[in-house]
């Protein structure tokens, strides 16, 4: 893998291109990456007992051939 967690990267492919970000965790046996502030997918959580439900914010791993260190 040409990225490790740390590295400041651009993503070059996908609907982010353009974007910036640090690698915040790398998974080298799947051969991605999760970059803070990249690919975030929004998931209703239900409230349970009392609590209120929301939406949670949470970054989606992408390929690593698709970013490029900046």
């Amino acid at each position: 893998m040409h990225v490790k967690k740390g590295d400041k990267v651009r993503v070059i492919t996908g609907k982010d291109k353009g974007k910036t970000g640090v690698i915040v965790r790398a998974l080298p046996k799947e051969g991605k990456v999760v970059v803070e502030g990249v690919a975030v997918a929004r998931r209703s959580v239900k409230g349970r007992m009392g609590e209120v439900g929301r939406i949670v914010e949470r970054p989606m791993p992408i390929d690593a051939s698709n970013v490029a260190k900046a």
